[in-house]
């Protein structure tokens, strides 16, 4: 019956981030440096609301697009942060990835084009695949990961644009150039902006600016938010969606009918978490980043410094080795991990991720500078 499955199944492929992590597992001794998960613990007073609700007996049903408290709070923190919504037009979703596929389900047709830059997280492509369009790469590595001249791969068959800003895996914030011509290609075509700002509050700059700043284009605008890397809530999977009431009111139907709504006990410690304060965990974060930052480049390696998030994406190209095989190398050789540029479609770069214990950074980087003095 295999036959009978719905084609764009097979167009989809397994997380290579994944499988990397998986041969790192399986060496013993292995330092992972590879997934972006905080090894930080949920912070107490989001634990402590987590308590507290089970003692309230909150274990019902509630409404599908999240508790009414929930969703006027997020409204006043996204207003606080320059993006002035309704509690109407937010979904509180199982993460950013529920956001994500509703997002993409809702607004894609077969053939429709959705510009991703790159590098980028693998579940854009795989999710417009997914849903019947064409994923069409923007290469930024030549402009240091911004994006300068993206009107060159918008067609009419355009219909939206994906922004991950910080992003992952370079950490890049995009500058107001950027924006900007983003803003200009948007403005003279009905096309969606799809705004992962999931590492948003995880920032190293004063300079940041989120496109959902410009009021002008809000019709055009889904932002896509999470509570896993601001908060160390990977495992709760709570994020949501926020659009314009006419795009949202059709977007909640699909969610409605996927999961019916985020876990009732998981309403009251979301709320708390819009509460907690993550600068202690940025500036811990921009310190291991200083010291990454440091440490390859003084193994010789290009890198361009991180603005957010709690990755860095040096060049390999000077080894003339393919990611994926100096990534194998690694971890049977030197025993660390690292994730291949091509996962993130960027061939001759790997991804490296701090959001570990110093320790194992420094372990971790000790052995990559040995395994390069071999090469």
């Amino acid at each position: 019956m295999k036959h009978r499955l719905n084609p764009a199944v097979f167009s989809l492929r397994r997380s290579a981030i994944r499988e990397f992590s998986a041969l790192a597992a399986a060496k013993e001794g292995c330092i992972r440096l590879t997934l972006g998960e905080p090894e930080f613990g949920t912070p107490a007073p989001v634990c402590e609301a987590l308590k507290e609700s089970v003692d309230r007996g909150e274990t019902h049903y509630i409404a599908n697009n999240g508790s009414a408290a929930l969703l006027n709070k997020i409204a006043q923190f996204e207003t606080k942060q320059g993006f002035a919504v309704a509690p109407e037009q937010i979904i509180v979703t199982a993460g950013a990835t529920e956001a994500l596929s509703v997002a993409l389900a809702g607004i894609l047709e077969k053939g429709d084009e959705v510009i991703i830059p790159t590098p980028a997280f693998v579940l854009y492509e795989q999710l417009v695949l997914l849903y019947g369009g064409v994923p069409v790469p923007y290469d930024t590595c030549e402009h240091d990961f911004q994006i300068r001249d993206i009107e060159k791969v918008i067609t009419p068959r355009t219909k939206a644009i994906v922004l991950n800003t910080p992003n992952n895996p370079t950490g890049t914030v995009l500058d107001e150039q950027s924006l900007q011509n983003i803003r200009k290609a948007v403005q003279k075509q009905d096309i969606f902006v799809l705004c992962d700002d999931v590492y948003r509050q995880l920032i190293y700059t004063d300079g940041y600016h989120s496109f959902t700043e410009f009021d002008e284009l809000q019709e055009k605008i889904i932002l896509i938010q999470s509570y896993s890397k601001p908060y160390a809530m990977t495992g709760w999977r709570m994020g949501y969606l926020i659009a314009h009431p006419d795009i949202k009111e059709r977007l909640e139907l699909i969610h409605q009918f996927s999961v019916v709504s985020t876990p009732s006990l998981f309403q009251a410690p979301a709320i708390a978490a819009l509460d907690c304060d993550p600068t202690p965990f940025v500036e811990t974060y921009r310190k291991r980043r200083d010291y990454c930052v440091r440490r390859l480049q003084e193994m010789g390696l290009t890198v361009t410094q991180p603005q957010g998030a709690f990755y860095v994406f040096p060049s390999i190209k000077s080894f003339g080795i393919p990611s994926g095989e100096f990534c194998k190398r690694l971890i049977e050789e030197a025993g660390v991990a690292l994730t291949p540029g091509f996962c993130f479609g960027a061939e001759g770069y790997v991804r490296l991720s701090y959001c570990c214990s110093e320790d194992d950074l420094k372990q971790g980087l000790d052995r990559l500078e040995n395994f390069i003095g071999i090469l």
